[in-house]
């Protein structure tokens, strides 16, 4: 498979990288830390910042390889939020039940022990089945309905609603599966219909033919040549198929890939379009109402697996299908709730502050290092933001 995809170089040339982009009065600040983030990218790093207040876009920036504010690149798990958008906006109309079992939808999913699961333990991460026991190759992983066949049949690697455990690649083909069954259309129709396109936004779960000239490919993080990296513990192996896999880059330059919107980690944005989309939710873009009501937002924000992770082995924290920042981004309150992707890649809303968030990397960031930009560029838009309300 060699179809990388996209016609934008991946140079910048000599010299620091150029910022481009607005912001409005009062967010300057915000423009001066994004510049010096991008002054010390180690290698050429496609940034881009996009910040909606109140529904109007006050932020609008970027840098090194990016052609302009309109450039897509893969987004990994920041698709999780689009995904589960759908989910909460199926659960706001009554169509689906967070306390049924998914098998009353799904009865193939009852297999092996997990008659039982619910749909809120699902969103969880709480099933047990972030991956099978045949790990998946590339081609397989890019195919939600693929994925969820085999993941029916799997037993779990933990008794469900025992234990956690982040389901990287494989949640959102699950929770998909239920979208299917329960309405006869998918997570990615619905997303289209009720999401990007009334409301305008480069956040695509399939990426068309079309659009394919805007798309920049993931860059690999480069690594110390000194650095020895450790062999993936079992579970790490299984949820994110390392051996067909062994770099995560890789999985969204493939045309399969964005073809299908795989919507675990298949997504392609611009910040723009990730912002955008929780603009939308929370209400004000193109002053529309509101697409999440209060109480269904405060129901998918608040947090149902804490401790221990049984996949990664690490503290982690899940809502029912979306993270929340407030540990990680101490500057935002307790109701903000999004997804963060692997390279750097996060987008939320923050519904007390008003606030949408998307920031997107075309390279991988080095260790930590991408949570420090976020929490920097948090910090100085959250401070923008209440001195714009003063």
């Amino acid at each position: 498979m060699t179809d990388h995809g996209g016609t934008h170089s991946g140079a910048t040339g000599d010299g620091e990288p150029t910022v481009r982009g607005h912001v409005h009065a009062g967010y300057e600040g915000v423009r001066e830390v994004f510049a010096r983030l991008a002054r010390e990218q180690p290698q050429p790093t496609g940034q881009q910042l996009a910040v909606y207040r109140r529904g109007v876009r006050v932020v609008d920036l970027w840098a090194g390889p990016v052609a302009d504010g309109d450039t897509l690149t893969g987004v990994f798990s920041v698709s999780k939020g689009a995904a589960h958008l759908v989910v909460a906006l199926l659960v706001q109309d009554g169509v689906l039940d967070l306390d049924r079992p998914v098998a009353a939808y799904w009865p193939e999913f009852g297999a092996a022990g997990k008659d039982e699961v619910t749909l809120r333990q699902l969103l969880a991460h709480q099933a047990g089945v972030p991956g099978a026991d045949e790990v998946f190759t590339i081609e397989e992983l890019a195919d939600d309905r693929l994925l969820a066949d085999r993941l029916a049949a799997q037993a779990p690697y933990w008794k469900p609603g025992t234990a956690f455990g982040y389901h990287g690649l494989v949640i959102a083909a699950l929770t998909g599966e239920v979208v299917r069954r329960a309405t006869g259309r998918t997570l990615q129709d619905w997303w289209e219909q009720r999401v990007r396109r009334p409301h305008g936004v480069d956040f695509y779960l399939g990426l068309p033919e079309e659009l394919e000239p805007r798309y920049l490919p993931v860059e690999p993080a480069v690594p110390d040549p000194d650095e020895i990296v450790p062999e993936p513990p079992r579970l790490v192996s299984i949820a994110f198929s390392t051996r067909y896999m062994p770099d995560l880059s890789v999985f969204p330059n493939f045309r399969r890939t964005r073809a299908l919107g795989q919507g675990s980690a298949g997504g392609v944005a611009s910040a723009r379009g990730a912002a955008g989309a929780y603009a939308a939710v929370i209400g004000g873009l193109d002053d529309r109402p509101a697409l999440l009501t209060a109480d269904t937002m405060a129901t998918f924000s608040e947090i149902h697996s804490t401790g221990i992770d049984a996949v990664g082995g690490v503290e982690s924290r899940f809502a029912l299908g979306f993270q929340v920042f407030d540990d990680r981004y101490p500057a935002l309150g307790p109701d903000a709730f999004g997804h963060a992707g692997a390279a750097g890649a996060v987008a939320f809303a923050s519904p007390s502050l008003g606030l949408a968030y998307g920031y997107v990397r075309s390279r991988f960031a080095l260790g930590e290092s991408a949570d420090r930009e976020n929490r920097l560029l948090i910090e100085e838009v959250v401070k923008s933001a209440a001195a714009d309300q003063e």
